[in-house]
């Protein structure tokens, strides 16, 4: 391993700003920038350089989601986080694969920007608040409170059912399979009663301009798909610390597909197609804590 501080955290650098945007293509650039504010630093002054990284990609990280922010309002359609191909070993360390889920990254998304930075460095880093507080400029006691606020938000809207690594594989398996016969009770057996479909093109591809809510009407729109498709091949794959599916057509990935799962049945299903945030699928990414 390199002696270099920037090497040896790069990938946690890397998964603070993902988490905190919800872009790998954003959270790469804040990555290089961070990058060059260390190589321009005198490393004499820097006492904690984990410390040091953080920070400065926290900040980088912060301006950049403010700028997303004004330009997510005139994105077409439904926005979906960018998904990251991850190597299964992920799903082993269960709080990291839970901060990196899509279903979490799509409640990050309701939090204020500074409410996620602070939420992402306390709860996923185990930051302490007064680096955190450096970190957002704000006093220790304000960065506590703000925690306490985001915590609360997010348990009221994250997915709470634990599902198992079985589970989870057999549930996504009767879901491949019932899409790719195109068979609508299949689906209907597999989804739960208020599930609901969001689909991701970003005004490139088509996909639903709103959300597609109820068994029924998300299992008719995806019985359809094969006759839309007929050459398409839906795979397995870990996606976000999570198995996940894609679908190829004729040269190459068309969409990701990512389900939560609760209680055995599919609860929501998040379909990114926008070939943006499909450009960067064909290695895993190192994430950690």
């Amino acid at each position: 391993m390199s002696d270099d501080p920037f090497v040896t955290h790069r990938s946690l650098l890397f998964t603070v700003a993902y988490e905190m945007l919800g872009s790998a293509a954003d959270a790469e650039d804040v990555v290089q920038e961070t990058w060059l504010r260390w190589a321009d630093q005198d490393r004499g002054e820097v006492r904690d350089p984990r410390a040091y990284l953080v920070r400065i990609t926290t900040r980088l990280a912060l301006n950049r989601l403010r700028t997303l922010a004004r330009r997510r309002e005139d994105y077409v359609g439904e926005w979906l986080p960018e998904p990251l191909l991850t190597s299964p070993d992920v799903a082993e360390d269960v709080e990291l694969a839970e901060s990196i889920s899509m279903a979490m990254l799509t409640v990050l998304e309701t939090l204020a920007p500074t409410e996620r930075a602070v939420f992402v460095l306390r709860e996923v880093f185990d930051t302490p608040y007064d680096e955190i507080a450096e970190a957002v400029g704000k006093s220790p006691a304000a960065v506590r409170q703000i925690a306490h606020r985001a915590r609360d938000h997010v348990a009221a809207r994250r997915p709470r059912m634990e599902v198992s690594l079985a589970e989870q594989e057999a549930v996504v398996e009767r879901f491949r399979s019932a899409i790719l016969a195109g068979d609508l009770q299949r689906l209907l057996d597999v989804l739960a009663p208020d599930v609901v479909l969001v689909a991701d093109g970003g005004g490139q591809v088509s996909a639903a301009r709103r959300p597609l809510v109820g068994a029924e009407t998300v299992a008719k729109f995806l019985a359809f798909l094969p006759r839309l498709a007929p050459d398409a091949t839906v795979e397995m794959l870990w996606l976000n610390g999570a198995l996940a599916l894609r679908a190829d057509r004729g040269d190459g990935l068309d969409t990701a597909i990512s389900l939560t799962i609760e209680d055995g049945r599919v609860t929501r299903v998040l379909a990114i197609r926008n070939p943006d945030k499909l450009a960067r699928m064909s290695e895993p990414v190192a994430v950690t804590r």
